[in-house]
């Protein structure tokens, strides 16, 4: 009997597992100085398009938030998944994609139930396409108490 209940919390535990928040920011990360220099961007690229789909831009958000990135190729190419990085743009840099590995694929990023800290937190999203056409897209996200 004691054997079937611990089967029975484990399934409980392992099915709900799936409920709870994803560090993708710790608050210690989030303490450290923002990264120093300016952010250049270039305003035309044929390299692979980067949109920020969830949280919505320039909207505030409650901790955990699911994080939707999508890219889109151009032309005939096709978006290389393996060329993402996803960096914390703090002194010294984060990288941020070990812990997004899974949820990154040639659509985009698929990060579930992201716990963040509160603040506004700047990210870089680098992605080549298979034409070796690279783009760099910053995110800010912020996050409410």
């Amino acid at each position: 009997m004691k054997l079937i209940q611990n089967i029975c919390i484990t399934a409980f535990f392992m099915s709900s597992a799936a409920t709870f928040a994803a560090p993708l920011i710790s608050p210690l990360e989030a303490a450290l100085p923002q990264a120093s220099g300016t952010l250049a961007t270039r305003g035309i690229s044929r390299g692979p398009a980067v949109k920020l789909n969830s949280p919505e831009v320039d909207t505030p958000v409650m901790s955990p938030f699911d994080l939707k990135v999508a890219f889109e190729a151009r032309g005939e190419s096709k978006i290389d998944p393996t060329s993402v990085k996803v960096m914390y743009l703090k002194s010294p840099f984060v990288d941020l994609t070990p812990r997004l590995k899974s949820a990154i694929s040639a659509n985009g990023i698929d990060f579930a139930k992201a716990d963040v800290p509160p603040g506004t937190h700047t990210i870089r999203v680098t992605v080549k396409d298979t034409d070796g056409r690279e783009t760099n897209t910053v995110l800010t996200l912020v996050v409410n108490k």
